[in-house]
């Protein structure tokens, strides 16, 4: 009998690696299929102006149908997209560390992370290992690989990506309630980023959604918790496979 297939985009500035703790627990049970977003890894630079709906058309060529789609942060956002334009296309959509209809300040916040990605890409960075890591226990050579990854982005794919992690859960907002795919929205308690809060505000919009937020985690849910993201994955599509 064939294993489900399992799709997972991961986040901005990242690529498919940091699957590889999670991917381990998860391959018994699914085919693991982890694509690197445009302009990410080993793809080639997007262009500046690069929009939401470009880079999940991308990624919709490559889910096959009836597939269960997980997306970590910016993947998230593919994910949701992806589920918004494609009914029916994934059997479940689950929203790692996402953010949902951020309130001014969230966005201002994003905003000055992403002026300082503009002007010092090391700087940003190092905040983002500290927002992500600090506190978790996480070795620091998974660290480091984070860190290497980022560095290794070309700088202007990176913010043209960035900027739309930064600004389309506005484009989504109106329209979530029409994603009818059965959704899981998981994140850690402490991210400071992707908090709990937005986790709720997405269960709330999308119809068919419950929220999970693991204990002690932070934004790195998949690295810093593999096995209580792949349970919390592998129940929810366990339960709604016999539903």
């Amino acid at each position: 009998m064939s294993k489900p297939t399992l799709v997972l985009l991961h986040g901005v500035g990242l690529d498919h690696t940091m699957w590889e703790p999670a991917a381990v627990l998860l391959s018994d049970r699914f085919t693991v299929l982890t694509p690197d977003l445009p302009g990410h890894g080993a793809r080639p630079p997007v262009p500046d102006g690069i929009t939401l709906a470009e880079l999940a058309d991308d990624i919709a060529a490559t889910v096959p149908a009836g597939a269960h789609l997980a997306g970590f942060s910016l993947g998230a956002l593919i994910a949701q997209h992806v589920a918004l334009h494609n009914p029916g296309r994934a059997a479940t959509l689950t929203s790692i560390s996402s953010v949902c209809r951020r309130t001014p300040g969230e966005r201002a916040a994003v905003l000055a992370r992403l002026r300082t990605a503009e002007t010092d890409v090391a700087a940003s960075a190092a905040a983002s290992l500290e927002r992500w890591y600090a506190g978790t226990g996480v070795g620091p050579d998974l660290v480091a690989r984070t860190e290497a990854t980022l560095l290794a982005n070309d700088p202007g794919s990176f913010l043209a990506c960035y900027r739309v992690f930064a600004t389309a859960d506005a484009e989504l907002a109106p329209r979530l309630a029409e994603i009818t795919t059965p959704a899981l929205a998981l994140t850690g308690a402490d991210d400071p980023g992707s908090t709990p809060a937005m986790t709720h505000r997405l269960a709330a919009a999308l119809p068919d959604c419950r929220a999970v937020v693991v204990p002690r985690a932070r934004h790195m849910l998949p690295v810093q918790c593999p096995e209580a993201f792949a349970d919390a994955l592998t129940h929810f599509i366990g339960e709604r496979a016999h539903a």
